[in-house]
């Protein structure tokens, strides 16, 4: 099956399980065809299919929850129950029962696709161990949240960018599109149980964000409450493509509520799944740092340590696992990382070049 077949087969499960708004997926067919790294990220249905065979070395591997679809540009920024200002993983729709090396493998892939596109100016063996530093730390420690308050000011710095601006953000939400038509009761229930308060007058947006969830409906609440603005945000959930690739080997299983609040982590109080909708708070701080975020200058391999290091965090949830995968991964070479993600980045490029052929064709 070659990854047009794949597409059409994916979309066919998808519409089965939410409405699929059509004009977002031709918009992330035309994006799939720009680049390898946009291409990688909204394919993880792709990814799912051919990553065990093409690194059977290491797929046989324990396994946790894990992200599934983490990549260099799924890490963000959020406010904990205490205000502070959190970093991690932004987004968990992927989330399954996976070999611990998926998401390794799939980060370490993305640096590498990323610095091939002038993302990232690093070597690419440099960045995987990077990566594979921060993990190993991490797993020693028993790792630690990324709270940006008296430690990782140099994080800190990354997330209060230029693009971080009230008054950016909310130039972008005025711009969004309003709601056409009704709207299911159990999305606006998910959006005013979220509101300070259910009497508060809002206007309804949608929202086109991201690639892998591109298709899925995605609301906006924007309001004004006590003198200043506020945002709330559901998106239409459904199981992890890794359901799809596995539908009749494992029960179809939602997790992302579950990962988030078993990592070693400092939970979003706004997080939160409510009947097939996550919903969460959007603001200037609490949003996905995309790499043309980011300043200039700013210590990359630093950072892809702190994302290795979070990816850990994420798989220290799965405790019964994690004795498994400190002894899997001291079995393993060194280099083990590094060539897998060369692999996978080789495929990806393959699969992206046949994409592009067919979407120009078409």
């Amino acid at each position: 099956m070659n990854i047009v077949k794949a597409t059409r087969k994916f979309e066919e499960w998808l519409n089965l399980r939410t409405h699929v708004i059509n004009e977002d997926i031709k918009f992330k067919h035309q994006e799939m065809a720009c680049a390898a790294f946009p291409f990688l990220r909204a394919t993880f249905y792709r990814w799912v299919q051919i990553w065990p065979e093409i690194c059977d070395e290491v797929a046989n591997a324990p396994r946790v929850i894990g992200v599934g679809d983490l990549h260099v540009e799924n890490f963000g920024t959020w406010r904990d129950a205490e205000g502070r200002l959190i970093w991690g993983v932004n987004d968990f729709d992927e989330a399954a029962a996976m070999p611990y090396t998926n998401d390794l493998v799939r980060l370490a892939t993305s640096a590498l696709l990323a610095i091939e596109e002038g993302k990232l100016a690093l070597k690419g063996k440099a960045a995987c161990e990077a990566i594979l530093e921060g993990y190993e730390s991490a797993l020693e420690a028993q790792g630690e949240a990324f709270v940006l308050e008296e430690k990782h000011s140099w994080l800190r710095d990354l997330a209060n960018g230029e693009l971080r601006d009230p008054t950016h953000f909310w130039k972008k939400m005025d711009e969004l599109k309003p709601v056409r038509g009704e709207i299911s009761v159990s999305a606006r229930d998910a959006l005013e149980h979220h509101l300070p308060s259910r009497d508060l007058a809002y206007r309804l947006v949608s929202r086109v964000s991201g690639l892998g969830s591109l298709g899925r409906v995605r609301l906006v609440a924007l309001a004004e409450w006590k003198g200043g603005r506020l945002a709330r945000e559901a998106k239409a959930l459904v199981a992890s493509s890794v359901c799809w690739q596995e539908e009749n080997q494992h029960p179809a299983e939602i997790l992302c509520q579950v990962i988030a609040s078993r990592a070693v982590r400092c939970v979003d109080p706004f997080f939160q799944v409510r009947d097939r909708w996550i919903v969460r708070r959007l603001s200037p701080h609490c949003c996905r740092i995309s790499l043309s975020d980011l300043p200039r200058h700013h210590d990359e391999l630093h950072l892809l340590q702190a994302m290795g290091w979070e990816t850990a965090n994420i798989h220290l949830g799965s405790r019964e696992g994690i004795k498994q995968v400190r002894k899997h991964l001291r079995s393993l070479k060194r280099d083990w990382l590094a060539s897998a993600a060369k692999k996978m980045a080789n495929s990806v490029k393959d699969d992206w070049d046949i994409w592009r052929k067919e979407y120009k064709a078409s």
